[in-house]
């Protein structure tokens, strides 16, 4: 369970003060916006990388929430839309560290869930 507020925690910081309103305007428009939003999502990786220690979730939603911030900016997704994907993906990565540990440790899934 610490784990998983760990982890929506870290999309907050990340995603409200550590983005900033620079980073917020410059990823919807202008000449570097593609390089800011891949920025900004690099930040969201930085922080899933630091909560779990798993670099390939570092870079899973390094790319996830690449794909997911240019559909809202694109106008595919609302803001709602988009916070409810970013959770998601939270409890995607949870669920691969849960699997992860629980199949190294050579433990049932159900021992994790009690």
């Amino acid at each position: 369970m610490m784990l998983a507020l760990m982890l929506i925690g870290a999309h907050w910081l990340c995603d409200y003060p550590l983005q900033g309103q620079f980073l917020f305007d410059a990823k919807q428009s202008g000449r570097l916006r593609v390089y800011h939003l891949i920025a900004h999502s690099g930040i969201q990786g930085a922080g899933v990388a630091v909560v779990t220690g798993n670099v390939l979730l570092e870079l899973t939603e390094w790319l996830a929430h690449t794909i997911i911030d240019e559909a809202k900016v694109r106008g595919r997704t609302t803001f709602a839309q988009d916070q409810a994907l970013h959770i998601v993906c939270r409890a995607l990565w949870l669920g691969y560290l849960v699997v992860s540990v629980a199949l190294l440790s050579g433990q049932s899934i159900s021992v994790w869930w009690r």
